[in-house]
């Protein structure tokens, strides 16, 4: 899943969004206030900002406009009470990708951070050794040439790509692969697995029960 970064700097909802999102799998640092933030944005390289914009110190948008000026274009939410025309502006002014209101509806947050992060991803060519893999068609490549990798399968290697070397559960697979009026399979996904192992034989790690990982 995504490593997200987050600045809201009341504890207890900064709590609620931890617990949330790590219940969805993403990786979570957090921040109380923007100079820790900007810190850890220097020590790490996250795959998504979200940004509260009262804060102490300097708001959400200066943090942003400081970051984006600084070359850093990790996409960024910004999660406000403000609902006025111009500090919609001002958001993605500083260079926001999205704009949430509070009071927060997390699923609707869930749905917001899930779009952001595959429209992301869906403009990246990955490379792993002596290929490369489009994240939009799902193909995998050597050179110019397309390699045999059955649909399911480039799905699967996708998810394990988006986890970033994290566990990947086997429901979490069972829940992208087939939809709920489909019958998932564990063979089916054995033999998923063993395409991917075609091309990248030390990279996928079975734990045994619990799913896959991919080194990156």
């Amino acid at each position: 899943m995504a490593d997200i970064l987050i600045l809201e700097d009341d504890k207890l909802f900064n709590e609620t969004l931890q617990d949330f999102l790590e219940d969805l799998g993403h990786k979570v640092s957090f921040a109380l206030d923007p100079y820790y933030a900007l810190e850890l944005s220097y020590q790490h390289n996250f795959d998504c900002y979200l940004f509260d914009v009262n804060l102490p110190y300097e708001s959400g948008f200066e943090l942003l406009t400081k970051l984006r000026q600084s070359g850093d274009t990790t996409p960024a939410i910004f999660i406000t009470s403000r609902d006025d025309k111009a500090s919609l502006h001002n958001g993605f002014a500083a260079g926001a990708d999205d704009y949430i209101k509070k009071p927060l509806d997390l699923d609707e947050l869930h749905l917001r951070l899930d779009a952001l992060l595959k429209r992301t991803l869906r403009n990246a060519t990955v490379e792993i050794d002596h290929y490369h893999f489009d994240t939009q068609t799902k193909i995998l490549y050597q050179g110019e040439n397309p390699l045999e990798l059955s649909h399911k399968a480039a799905l699967l290697l996708l998810i394990l790509i988006e986890a970033k070397g994290n566990l990947v559960s086997f429901e979490t697979i069972q829940s992208r692969l087939w939809a709920p009026s489909e019958e998932s399979s564990s063979g089916a996904i054995r033999v998923y697995v063993t395409q991917i192992k075609k091309y990248f034989p030390n990279r996928i790690k079975n734990i045994r029960g619990v799913g896959y990982a991919f080194a990156l």
